[in-house]
């Protein structure tokens, strides 16, 4: 049976929800994050959007024709996302120059093992990875002062279109596919919030 991305957020709310609500999003939001959390998730979340390019260019050579433009301009704005990483480390004297820590290593392996997927399972993927940046940046309201920019970056309107774009063509690539290709892409789904939720972990970990 067919099913829509939005038909995966209702079937697995709890899932979802720890992947878009957690306590480092609440700590950008009040302020009180510390400095070694926010600096972890930063640098590691610039490694990770490094593989994330990779994988969406993967994307992109099984998509068809009609959904190029969307994917190409994601392109384009992950190659100004990573030269604006580049600069807040600059900015906040850190080196992007270091080993993925565990759970980062493991979501970008992820994206990897997503390169012998189908078309449908990859857009989906793709759709809930932005939706997560999207929905985590936005959910929390406005943020304390010194993190509102990485909320405007993710959280904006026109990124929010974009995601609805994905979901489109996702949902698009779904009503076509085979049977096995929508669980597995069911499956991508909820190993992407996990895996969503276990970044935002490791960040909170930091000391």
């Amino acid at each position: 049976m067919t099913f829509t991305c939005s038909e995966l957020l209702e079937k697995h709310p709890q899932a979802w929800q720890q992947a878009t609500v957690h306590p480092f999003l609440a700590g950008c939001k009040s302020g009180t994050i510390q400095d070694s959390q926010f600096d972890t998730w930063l640098v590691q979340d610039y490694l990770f959007v490094i593989e994330f390019t990779r994988f969406v260019a993967r994307v992109l050579a099984n998509a068809p024709a009609d959904n190029f433009e969307i994917i190409l301009g994601g392109l384009s704005a992950l190659k100004a996302e990573l030269n604006w990483f580049q600069t807040q480390a600059k900015e906040r004297k850190l080196t992007l120059e270091t080993d993925k820590q565990p759970t980062c290593q493991e979501y970008c392996e992820y994206l990897e093992e997503l390169a012998d997927k189908s078309y449908p399972v990859q857009a989906t993927a793709f759709w809930a990875i932005e939706l997560a940046y999207n929905q985590a940046w936005q959910l929390p309201g406005k943020m304390s002062p010194a993190y509102q920019e990485f909320s405007d970056r993710w959280g904006n309107p026109d990124f929010t279109e974009y995601v609805q774009f994905l979901e489109k063509q996702a949902d698009r690539a779904l009503f076509t596919a085979k049977p096995s290709e929508q669980q597995q892409a069911q499956v991508a789904f909820l190993q992407i919030a996990h895996l969503e939720k276990d970044f935002w972990q490791m960040a909170f970990n930091a000391s």
